[in-house]
């Protein structure tokens, strides 16, 4: 998984970001 800088993030991140690229690709 990566976030919206396409950059690796910890495995313990990984649900958060998740979500908050969801949101982010949901406003774009």
């Amino acid at each position: 998984m990566r976030d919206a800088k396409g950059t690796q993030i910890a495995d313990g991140t990984n649900e958060i970001q998740r979500i908050i690229v969801s949101k982010d690709f949901s406003l774009s």
